[in-house]
C-alpha cells in the first residue's frame, strides 16, 4: 500500500465525491442495462453525467483512484464498471490509524 499515492488520489473533492457515490450505487445511480445489480460497478457513462464533467476528466480520474487500489475496473463489452475496492480501503483506515 502507498499511502502517499492513496492520498494524492483522495485530494481532490470530486473523486472524494466518486468514492462516496460507489459506496451505495444504487442511492447514487440509475439502473444499468449490463449490470443491473451493481454487482461489477458503475459504468463510467454515469459516472460522468454525475459529475458533469468531461470523459477524459473522469477517465483520468477513475485511473487515478484505480491505480491507487481504491476501485475495482470490470470490462464488459465496451463498456467499463468500477466499484470500490473495500478490502484496500479499510487497509487504508487501519494504517492511517496504527501510524498517525
Amino acid at each position: 500500500m502507498d499511502i502517499i499515492e492513496i492520498n494524492k488520489a483522495l485530494s481532490n473533492p470530486v473523486r472524494i465525491d466518486m468514492l462516496k457515490w460507489l459506496k451505495k450505487p444504487e442511492d447514487n445511480f440509475p439502473k444499468q442495462i449490463y449490470v443491473p445489480d451493481f454487482s461489477d460497478g458503475v459504468c463510467v457513462c454515469h459516472i460522468q453525467d454525475k459529475t458533469g464533467l468531461s470523459q477524459s476528466t473522469v477517465s483520468h480520474y477513475l485511473t487515478m483512484l484505480q491505480k491507487a487500489n481504491l476501485l475495482i475496473a470490470t470490462r464488459h463489452g465496451k463498456w467499463t464498471y468500477y466499484r470500490r475496492n473495500e478490502s484496500e480501503i479499510l487497509k487504508y483506515i487501519q494504517t492511517l490509524s496504527n501510524e498517525l
